[in-house]
Parts: structure tokens; C-alpha cells; sequence
């Protein structure tokens, strides 16, 4: 039987009161990445006004990881310091890389009713921490397998391709499973694989999973057992080989010392050029001041977080 590790969602409010609240499972205090992914936030579906005000995050600052946005439901306006503006929208995958230095804003359209998706991290390797600013955006098209229908995002599953680039190997894909549909999913042995429930009801290997919840399941897998419930389920499908650098993320920074996070910190408070500036963004806040660095050394994450 395949072992599966179910990490349990935690809520956490972005934006302070009347906050989207996320569910977030990485990172996690018995798990720190799945392959190179080291942050999965999911929310929604919720009603814009009524379960959470408009989204509008002002520009705020990235370094050592790459951003991806997927949506369900909804339409976000991203604009960034690489003079990139570009929507997200349910099926299309924005990929953002702030290596060395990136800032950018995100808005929901007055024309979105509610908010469901997930936000997505990719922590870079040590050989791409300088990584110039870089976007890409790529419609995956929707691909009938038996059982589902899948959006290959990042990656190679089951014959589909995307052509993003990214710094380690990485699988990222929707899948919507039929009602009581029962898949065995060929995947790569060397890739760690995660599954996030969406909507409906799942087993990975006969694990059952509750909404928001991620199955994890280590690399020597060469299969995924998935079971649907009777009304179908949407899933997230991650993957990676093991990312086997430490690395310290605090607030929207990624580094490998406190040195690093605390110089980013610095740098975005004195409105360095490291991080640019958005152009186009019109909100409350000009931009979103870090909060201090709490008063003991930060301390690298591991692959398991221990």
C-alpha cells in the first residue's frame, strides 16, 4: 500500500479584518515541500461583498521563489515590476519569478462575483536565486482522460505538456474526476506527489480526504490511486522531485539565512530598486510595508520541517 500523509488545512485571514480567509497546508510543521513547492493557499468559493471584500492587494515584494496563480472561479488583474499586466482567469496559469527581486499587485475585476483558487509557491534553487524577474501565462487546454478531465499547468501528466519553464522539475494539474470514477494515474517514481481536494470527495490509495485537505504522497510511487466520491471531485495534482535544500521563508521572502530574508526586508522598506515598482496600480495603499522580523534568528526549513 502506498503510504499517504494527510496534511490538514489551517485558516489563515489575508488582508486583516473582513479578510479573504485561505486554507493553508504548506507550509506545514510536519512538511515543508512537495518537490519545490513550499506554499499551497486555496480559497473560496466565496462571494465578493457579501463572504469577503474585492481583492486588492497592493504592490508587496517577492525574492527567491516563483508565484503561481490558478484560478477557478473569478478574474484577478496582476500587474508586476517586470512591466508585465496580464488577468488570471479560471484555466489559464500565471507563473511570476522573482528571483533576486520582484513586486507586484493583484485585484479583483468588478465584474467577479467570487473568488475560488489557489496560490501557489516554488521555492528556486540555489542556481536560480538570482534568477532575473520573469513571467509567463499559458491557457492549458482542457484534455478528456478516462474518468476526468484534466489542465496540465507545469509539466508532463498523461500525455499532456505545458511548455512553462521552470527552475526544477515540477507537475502541476487540475483534474475534475467524474462521479465515482476510479483512476490509477501513471506519474513519475521520482517525483513527491501531492493531492488537494477542491470540491467534492476523494481517497488517494484509499486515504480518504476532507475539502482543503493534502494528501502527500513520497517519492518511489510510480501510481496514483484515486477513488471519487458520488458527486465527482475537483483536485489539485502537485509534484516534484525531493527539493533537498533548506531554505528560510518568512512573510513573502525566501532565502537560505536570516542574513538573506533580513537584507530583502531592509531593501523593500527603503524602497530599493532590488524590487522596482508597479506602474498602473490605483488603491488605497501605495504598497505593503513589511512587518518587523520577529525578535529571535529565523530558522531554515528542511524538507520535512523538522
Amino acid at each position: 500500500m502506498t503510504e499517504v500523509q494527510v496534511l490538514a488545512p489551517r485558516e489563515v485571514p489575508l488582508g486583516g479584518l473582513r479578510a479573504l480567509t485561505v486554507r493553508r497546508t504548506l507550509p506545514h510543521r510536519d512538511r515543508s515541500f512537495i518537490g519545490a513547492w513550499c506554499f499551497v493557499d486555496h480559497y473560496g468559493p466565496a462571494r465578493v461583498g457579501v463572504d469577503s471584500p474585492p481583492m486588492d492587494v497592493a504592490p508587496h515584494p517577492h525574492t527567491g521563489l516563483q508565484t503561481v496563480s490558478w484560478l477557478f472561479e473569478g478574474e484577478i488583474e496582476h500587474r508586476d515590476s517586470g512591466g508585465v499586466h496580464e488577468m488570471v482567469r479560471p484555466g489559464e496559469v500565471n507563473l511570476m519569478t522573482g528571483g533576486s527581486g520582484i513586486c507586484h499587485s493583484e485585484v479583483s475585476t468588478p465584474s467577479t462575483s467570487t473568488l475560488h483558487g489557489v496560490q501557489l509557491w516554488v521555492a528556486l534553487p540555489s542556481s536560480a536565486l538570482d534568477a532575473p524577474r520573469a513571467f509567463d501565462h499559458y491557457a492549458a487546454p482542457s484534455v478528456q482522460v478516462p474518468g476526468a478531465t484534466m489542465r496540465v499547468f507545469l509539466g508532463s501528466l498523461l500525455g499532456s505538456s505545458s511548455p512553462v519553464t521552470t527552475h526544477t522539475p515540477l507537475l502541476g494539474a487540475e483534474l475534475v474526476l467524474e462521479p465515482s470514477a476510479v483512476l490509477e494515474v501513471p506519474v513519475d517514481s521520482s517525483f513527491e506527489h501531492g493531492v488537494l481536494l477542491d470540491t467534492g470527495s476523494v481517497s488517494v490509495s484509499g486515504v480518504a480526504l476532507e475539502v482543503g485537505a493534502l494528501g502527500c504522497v513520497d517519492a518511489g510511487t510510480s501510481s496514483l490511486a484515486l477513488t471519487a466520491g458520488p458527486s465527482g471531485a475537483r483536485i489539485i495534482l502537485l509534484g516534484g522531485p525531493p527539493f533537498d535544500e533548506e531554505i528560510v521563508m518568512w512573510w513573502n521572502f525566501v532565502g537560505r539565512t536570516h542574513e538573506d530574508v533580513a537584507a530583502a526586508r531592509a531593501d523593500w522598506e527603503a524602497s530599493s530598486d532590488r524590487f522596482g515598482s508597479v506602474s498602473g496600480y490605483v488603491g488605497e495603499r501605495a504598497r505593503i510595508p513589511a512587518p518587523e522580523l520577529p525578535g529571535v534568528r529565523l530558522k531554515p526549513r528542511g524538507r520535512r520541517g523538522r
